[in-house]
């Protein structure tokens, strides 16, 4: 069974649908809650998800524990240990490798949206199969404004480009939410009104939350599947060495 490290960096945004669909894909997932007790060393681990959380990537004045996540999502990413990491993860590995987070230009980005891929996804283990366009959910104010050096742009939107990005062939950042269930975007939106009015009017009811992430699943599922077998060594890394479209 394959054994991934789940990093919960705050209590709002639990592993939810992403971790039913990671055991459904046949993985075993021991979640640290890194503001509560120390994480773990990687050892024994073949894969790493980090989750989101209502702090920023450098808020260690707050948070000195952020430091330690940033340094072991560097870690498994340098020695080429899968990493998916989510919003906030996002942002963590992106600063924690030499990339940018800033509070976003153009405001708050809130609830369902749309990404689209970029050449490399084409040809990526984990996106390949995924359609042109894949729903999401989005919930954040600061944006991961630079990528890491030698990072692969894999998924954009017109608001903020740098949606998910690919580093060392098996590092997996992305700007977005997938884990989330109707009433964990409902209770954010009751936490932080200020940002949930950025959203579309209507875009956060319930029944249109439920049809979203029917939405989410169908698109994001397979491709945690797909990271599972990453994970296990089933699946090849990506070729850091090719990084364009293959010719005809």
């Amino acid at each position: 069974m394959t054994r991934l490290l789940v990093i919960q960096p705050d209590d709002s945004d639990p592993l939810a649908n992403l971790g039913d669909w990671l055991t459904a894909a046949g993985a075993e997932v021991d979640i640290v809650r890194p503001f509560a007790e120390p994480l773990p060393a990687l050892d024994g681990y073949q894969g790493v998800v980090c989750l989101g959380g209502e702090m920023g990537a450098m808020d260690d004045a707050k948070h000195p524990w952020l430091k330690d996540v940033r340094q072991l999502l560097a870690s498994a990413t340098g020695n080429r240990i899968p990493v998916l990491a989510v919003c906030l993860g996002g942002q963590l590995l992106a600063a924690a490798t030499g990339g940018r987070v800033v509070v976003g230009e153009s405001g708050p980005e809130v609830g369902p949206s749309l990404v689209a891929k970029r050449d490399v996804a084409w040809t990526d283990p984990l996106f390949a199969d995924a359609p042109l366009m894949l729903d999401v959910m989005h919930f954040h104010v600061d944006s991961i404004d630079r990528m890491p050096p030698g990072a692969e742009l894999m998924l954009s939107s017109g608001k903020y480009p740098n949606q998910a990005f690919r580093l060392n062939g098996c590092g997996y950042g992305v700007q977005f939410h997938i884990e989330t269930t109707t009433d964990t975007v409902l209770q954010w939106a009751q936490m932080a009104p200020q940002i949930a009015e950025c959203a579309r009017p209507g875009s956060l009811d319930r029944a249109n939350l439920d049809q979203v992430h029917a939405d989410i699943a169908e698109t994001w599922q397979p491709i945690i599947e797909r990271f599972v077998r990453l994970a296990s060594g089933e699946l090849p890394m990506a070729d850091r060495q090719r990084n364009t479209l293959p010719l005809v």
